[in-house]
């Protein structure tokens, strides 16, 4: 008897149930690597902007915070792999053409640095403290409290460069994919780090921060939207001026299944509203208020979703 192969150009979710093969897990993965991104980019940005180590509660803990948030999207993301127990086999060997790769080995020396980052972030009361709390590794603490100290400017810059790197792999993965017609663009990269640096800035405004800190990163964050919203209106245009392929990718966006999201939770809901909110804050006709940093978290989640799922319906087989 002789194996026949047989190859189907169908486009049809409901004919091919398998079609959609990213569920939640994926762009939850992609917002929360996102935040953390955004988060060590500023905490190492405020340190250098400031010549001090973070003074308020908020930043000198929001390291760990940043931990925690990276170990759920990394729950995420396990929890998508066919072959769980193949994970180890990413950290077998290196591949410098591998965005997957790269975002592997990444993600191992965030961790570190952000522990480093936030030992070397507390005050000598909060050492205290923690060190009570764990007092059967008070040695160790000790140990990693002196390391943070003696590499701090370095761990500060290694903070900033690793958060660039997770920030651009969240869009590099997706970008990669140029069979799939809404990730065949060189925009992702960009677009996702600079989401990543506004949505950090957003988590980190939800906390009780210096009047200095808040400031810094309200500007940074209004900067942020600004390229932010360029750099949507830049893809869509690319998408536009593509020919058919661009046309379909856009489709999606503009009057397609996603047009609704896309515009309500992404760029009026998400971006314009918090940019607006924070402009009248920074010329002192607004005050600071949750409202915003709320809206830029959602928006930014929103978008990954919007484009992970319309990723996985756009293809050279929908063509026709």
């Amino acid at each position: 008897m002789n194996p026949v192969e047989i190859v189907t150009t169908q486009h049809n979710a409901h004919i091919n149930p398998t079609l959609h093969i990213w569920g939640w897990e994926i762009p939850v993965y992609l917002f929360l690597g996102g935040v953390v991104a955004g988060v060590m980019v500023l905490l190492g940005a405020l340190e250098i902007r400031r010549g001090k180590r973070p003074t308020s509660a908020a930043a000198q803990w929001m390291p760990f915070v940043a931990i925690a948030l990276l170990s759920l999207g990394m729950g995420a993301l396990f929890l998508d792999l066919e072959h769980k127990s193949h994970v180890y086999r990413f950290y077998m060997a290196f591949q410098p053409t591998s965005p997957m790769s790269w975002g592997s080995w990444i993600l191992v020396a965030v961790y570190p640095v952000l522990l480093l980052l936030g030992l070397g972030a507390l005050n000598e009361s909060r050492r205290e403290w923690l060190t009570e709390k764990l007092s059967s590794v008070k040695g160790i603490l000790t140990w990693a409290f002196a390391l943070a100290d003696r590499t701090r400017r370095g761990i500060v810059w290694a903070s900033v460069v690793l958060g660039v790197g997770l920030g651009a792999y969240t869009g590099l993965l997706l970008g990669t994919m140029a069979a799939r017609l809404q990730w065949n663009t060189g925009l992702l990269a960009p677009l996702f780090l600079t989401s990543g640096i506004s949505t950090g800035a957003a988590l980190m405004m939800l906390f009780h921060l210096e009047e200095e800190e808040l400031h810094l990163m309200v500007r940074w964050d209004t900067a942020a939207i600004v390229v932010e919203l360029f750099l949507l209106g830049a893809m869509l245009v690319s998408f536009t001026t593509g020919g058919e392929i661009g046309e379909a990718a856009a489709h999606n966006l503009l009057g397609g299944p996603y047009t609704p999201w896309f515009w309500s939770l992404v760029v009026i809901g998400g971006l314009a509203v918090p940019l607006l909110m924070n402009v009248l804050e920074v010329r002192g006709k607004g005050r600071p208020t949750v409202l915003a940093p709320i809206l830029i978290l959602v928006g930014g989640l929103a978008l990954r979703a919007v484009l992970v799922a319309a990723g996985q319906v756009t293809s050279f087989g929908a063509l026709g």
